[in-house]
């Protein structure tokens, strides 16, 4: 039978991180951090109307340069896997905003007439009717 062993000793003993591996860390968090509050930025904005489209469009491909960015660090630099997960899940978010930004663009004035509808429908009823008013008025083909 085998001694136990110490659990101390089965560790190898960590380094003490250099200034620049430290600065390096500082800065890859501070990216993504910045990352996060783009995408959710993005996202935001769009909720509140679709005439700040420009902006969910600038915001959305600024989350996806800085979770590029964030990403080739995280890999290069073999960051924490919650940096790494968390970037990933993110420019999912931002590729989801594109196909989103794209469909409102292209039916920008029904997307703005049923959110004007839908901030007036205070029963269920008159939101079902701002829906089948959205529905006609998108193209055959899409119903």
């Amino acid at each position: 039978m085998n001694p136990p062993k110490d659990p101390a000793s089965t560790q190898p003993a960590r380094q003490p991180l250099s200034d620049a591996a430290k600065a390096s860390l500082l800065k890859t968090h501070n990216l993504f951090r910045t990352f996060i509050v783009t995408v959710l930025g993005s996202f935001f904005v769009y909720q509140v109307d679709v005439t700040y489209l420009w902006l969910t469009a600038i915001l959305t491909t600024a989350s996806i340069v800085l979770g590029i960015v964030v990403l080739v660090r995280a890999i290069k630099l073999k960051e924490s896997k919650l940096v790494l997960f968390g970037t990933i899940s993110g420019l999912v978010v931002s590729a989801v905003m594109v196909l989103l930004i794209l469909a409102s663009a292209v039916f920008f004035n029904q997307v703005r007439d049923f959110q004007q509808c839908s901030r007036s429908a205070l029963t269920q009823q008159a939101m079902t009717q701002c829906q089948t008013q959205l529905e006609k008025s998108l193209p055959t083909q899409l119903r």
